[in-house]
């Protein structure tokens, strides 16, 4: 290769290449070395500059002047953007993409030509043999006809062969000529048809002007696509509106006077002319107008009512709408009749007629509904449960009047209207009819003929119940501010301020017993307004309604004290008289002990509750089921378009069904029957049944949040007066007095020295931790102390479980100790030991004490002297061994007494080895070594 300034490059031998490619698409003016084809090659995409390039290599009979050509394209490009000398080093690399591309090429190619050798070795032997029996068959075929052929020459004569070829092009000419003949007869008759139909409509031959103006409409089609056609639809259009104009006065007064044969009549021209629809539209408009009056002019106190022509009694919406709906029920059980004489789609032409009569109520009864439920405001779910009941009836009586028109329409033979029969083709009219005001929804297509579509029976149903879906898919909200509200009626009587004690907690059970009553009527709402489809949003409800509930007397127990007017202890009380608690202490506690009593009260009413609505969404559940496996015969709702518009919204939704499962889980369906000799029985008498899973969470939440306030309370009340002797204790002078007296004495007396007494502080705090065993005893009997112990401040879940075990017999009870235990506020207790019981109690106290001992007192003493640190680890001992007694173990304890007893090199040490020990850094820096 030679390269210099445009120097063409020349290469002596080629390896052969085979010569199988794609055929070329370049032009063929540009297939040759010439420079616009070079210029070509070189300025398509480098996606496709490798394909084209390879492909120009057919266009050249000897290899070297393509190769050379090639090269010389890429240096005449390289020159063009570089003006100096070409470059060799890109000359170079670009001889080095060619010869791969040529590689790559050859490969490709080779094993397409492989394939295409092993697919033609394949198919010669065939097409061989295909090849033989088409000939065999040709030649069959062609001594057939040349026989066949021969035969009907000689069967038929000359004479007749031409004879029947001037009969065939006779019949032709003669076809040809009535086609012409019928298109001029159709020309004649348009440019008369306007003065025939109007004189036709003079003389009231209104069926002879109709039939005219159907032949006329058939002849369309030969003007389809011309510019005649435009103006003879605009005519065609203007004679129909004409003809209907004059027989509006006469149909209303037809359908006014009931008359069924004319209606008849005037329904047939109206086919005629393509016109049912606005046929409908004037026979719904003239049967509807006692109905829509009657909605106009009712007289209601609880909707916006603005139009002053209102009379009548006045009556609440509630009151007034289940008498709209009978007259509205006698009204299409009266059109029965007329409407199966006069059309032949009863059913589809009834619910056409109903829809049009909702549809033309004004106010609309969306509107009517939404002004309602303002009205009614937080109580409104009762009264919509109401007004949906009646709707609800009125739709069963319709379906009834709708299987009776079906049934009728089945029995009597098939009748075709005009516009159904054979008639050629048909065009609707796509104008406005004269019928339709403004103001007034278009009528909905109807399908006429025969019975009425699944589609069509049940748009009534939908629009029918459409207005209630809104409010049902809300139903949660609805549910809430109703039990809301009724408790609000219920303790608006009360007055709490003042009230005793004991009153406090008995009120707390009494509106026990009201919510419980409130929240029971939910499921039949639940069950009447959503049928089942609002029980997710029902749960919610309940759970959040008894969840505030509880909430509100957590909040008010902590924000009034107790009162201790009038109060008197009981024998077992006085006993007690040495434990340094007034009156006012002894009135607390009660108070806290009447109030767990209360929650146990109330936490075993919910409990039964819960049963009962488990019970509830497993009926839920059921009923689902079988209308899922028989849609027939089993419906959710009242009908089925109020079913299908529940199946559609947001109510069916994952919540919904989750939780239907979860309860078919704990109850599952009986689905055969199992006889006690059978393996099914044998198995469900030996496993049990699955733990259900709570449904009201929230109110185990806020019931043991009301527990733990109340024996947080009760706790402090009873530790007060340990904590009253532990008020001074940080600053007491012996935690900076130099000297022991008893160590001095010692010393100079030269006796042994024993371990220091403890302060008289701590002798009277350990005095009132030994006597808190006699404070239990005398409330050993009392259930309430038992009551969700494991909200307990510092009590270890195990030992309760532990004490449950002892007690196989109260974990069989209902309740037991198969319930998940996460809190034990909502489970009905489990009868326990009193032992146990204060054993929990006096474990939680000592805790609290002494964590009330390590995080607030021992902080507080800011300096210690060698004795203040040896009398307060004497101290520390004392209450660690008082502290044991009640079996409380603490480590922060420890710590203290420990780090308080040790050598200054041991706390360095300590500090060293943790400096984020605070127990080790308040000594020191207590003892000054810090």
């Amino acid at each position: 290769m030679a390269g210099a300034e445009g120097s063409k490059v020349n290469v002596v031998s080629i390896p052969f290449l085979p010569a199988v490619m794609t055929s070329p698409i370049i032009p063929s003016k540009l297939r040759t070395s010439s420079p616009e084809w070079l210029e070509h090659v070189m300025s398509l995409p480098s996606s496709s500059s490798t394909a084209k390039l390879i492909e120009s290599l057919e266009q050249y009979d000897d290899v070297t002047a393509w190769i050379n050509d090639s090269l010389n394209a890429q240096e005449n490009v390289d020159n063009l953007n570089t003006p100096s000398n070409a470059d060799l080093t890109k000359l170079d690399q670009y001889i080095t993409q060619l010869v791969s591309t040529l590689d790559i090429a050859c490969e490709d190619t080779s094993a397409q030509l492989e394939r295409i050798i092993d697919d033609v070795s394949r198919g010669i032997p065939r097409l061989a043999y295909d090849v033989h029996f088409m000939k065999d068959g040709a030649l069959s075929l062609q001594s057939s006809l040349v026989e066949v052929l021969k035969k009907s020459k000689d069967v038929v004569p000359p004479d007749t062969s031409a004879a029947l070829d001037n009969l065939h092009q006779l019949d032709t000419i003669k076809n040809r000529m009535e086609s012409a003949r019928e298109v001029l007869q159709e020309a004649e008759s348009w440019s008369t048809l306007e003065m025939e139909v109007t004189t036709l409509i003079g003389e009231r031959s209104y069926a002879k002007a109709a039939e005219r103006l159907s032949e006329a409409s058939k002849s369309m089609v030969v003007f389809q696509n011309t510019p005649e056609y435009d103006p003879r639809r605009a005519l065609m259009v203007n004679l129909q509106n004409q003809l209907e104009a004059s027989l509006s006065s006469a149909l209303v007064a037809a359908i006014n006077s009931q008359d069924v044969a004319a209606c008849k009549d005037y329904f047939s021209i109206f086919s005629v002319i393509q016109r049912e629809s606005e046929f409908r539209n004037y026979y719904n408009a003239a049967r509807r107008t006692t109905i829509v009056t009657l909605w106009q002019n009712a007289n209601l106190s609880d909707s916006d009512n603005n139009d002053k022509s209102a009379t009548g009694p006045r009556q609440s919406f509630a009151e007034f709408l289940p008498k709209f709906y009978s007259s509205f029920l006698a009204l299409l059980n009266a059109e029965r009749n007329p409407i199966s004489s006069i059309f032949p789609d009863p059913p589809a032409t009834l619910a056409h007629f109903l829809s049009s009569t909702m549809s033309a109520l004004q106010p609309t009864f969306s509107h009517r509904l939404s002004s309602f439920t303002n009205y009614h405001g937080e109580a409104c779910l009762s009264q919509l449960v109401t007004v949906l009941k009646a709707t609800e009836d009125f739709a069963t009586g319709v379906w009834k009047v709708m299987e009776k028109l079906q049934d009728s329409d089945t029995a009597r033979p098939k009748q075709l209207s005009p516009s159904e029969r054979p008639s050629g083709h048909r065009r609707r009219s796509s104008r406005m009819s004269i019928s339709w005001r403004p103001g007034q929804p278009r009528p909905a297509s109807l399908t006429l003929g025969g019975g009425s579509s699944t589609s069509e029976s049940t748009e009534w149903d939908q629009e029918l119940f459409q207005p209630f879906l809104d409010l049902q898919v809300d139903y949660s909200s609805l549910e809430r501010r109703f039990l809301d509200h009724s408790l609000l009626e219920i303790i608006s009587s009360d007055t709490r301020d003042n009230i005793q004690d004991l009153e406090r907690a008995r009120l707390f059970r009494e509106r026990a017993v009201d919510i419980v009553g409130i929240a029971e009527g939910s499921m039949v709402r639940c069950k009447s307004f959503t049928h089942g489809y609002g029980s997710a949003g029902l749960v919610q409800a309940l759970d959040g309604f008894f969840a505030s509930f509880v909430d509100s007397w957590t909040a008010e127990l902590g924000s009034q004290p107790s009162s201790s007017q009038n109060y008197a202890p009981s024998s077992s009380e006085l006993d007690l008289a040495d434990l340094d608690y007034s009156a006012k202490d002894w009135s607390a506690i009660q108070l806290m002990l009447h109030m767990l009593g209360s929650a146990r009260t109330v936490s075993d009413r919910v409990t039964t509750f819960e049963t009962k609505l488990r019970s509830f969404l497993t009926q839920i559940s059921s009923h689902f089921r079988m209308a899922q496996a028989d849609p027939q015969n089993f419906t959710i709702a009242a009908t089925k378009g109020e079913t299908q518009l529940l199946e559609q919204s947001t109510l069916n939704s994952a919540e919904l069904f989750s939780l239907l499962s979860s309860v078919d889980e704990t109850h599952p369906p009986t689905t055969a029957l199992i006889t006690p000799h059978s393996s099914s029985f044998r198995q469900s008498t030996f496993q049990q049944p699955p733990t259900p899973e709570p449904l009201l969470t929230e109110t185990r939440s806020s019931l043991s949040t009301f527990a733990k306030t109340c024996q947080v309370s009760m706790q402090s009340t009873i530790l007060s007066p340990l904590r009253l002797h532990l008020s001074t204790y940080p600053s007491l002078a012996i935690w900076s007095s130099r000297e022991d007296p008893q160590s001095a004495l010692a010393a100079d007396l030269n006796i042994p020295t024993f371990s220091l007494s403890p302060s008289d502080s701590m002798q009277r705090v350990a005095e009132g931790l030994l006597n808190l065993p006699r404070l239990f005893e005398v409330y050993a009997d009392d259930d309430a102390l038992g009551f969700s112990l494991q909200t307990l401040p510092y009590v270890d879940p195990e030992m309760l479980k532990a004490s449950e075990q002892q007690h196989p017999e109260a974990s069989s009870q209902p309740g037991g100790g198969h319930h998940r235990r996460t809190s034990v506020a909502f489970v009905k207790p489990t009868p326990l030991d009193p032992e146990v019981i204060s054993s929990a109690w006096l474990i939680s106290l000592g805790h609290t004490f002494v964590a009330h001992l390590t995080k607030d007192v021992l902080p507080s003493i800011s300096s210690l002297t060698s004795a203040g640190a040896a009398q307060l680890a004497s101290d520390l001992e004392y209450l660690t061994n008082i502290v044991r007694a009640l079996n409380v173990e603490n480590d922060v304890l420890e710590k203290w007494r420990v780090a308080v007893s040790a050598e200054e090199k041991d706390v360095r040490r300590g500090i060293q080895q943790s400096s984020a020990d605070a127990i080790l850094l308040r000594v020191a820096k207590a003892r000054g070594w810090y």
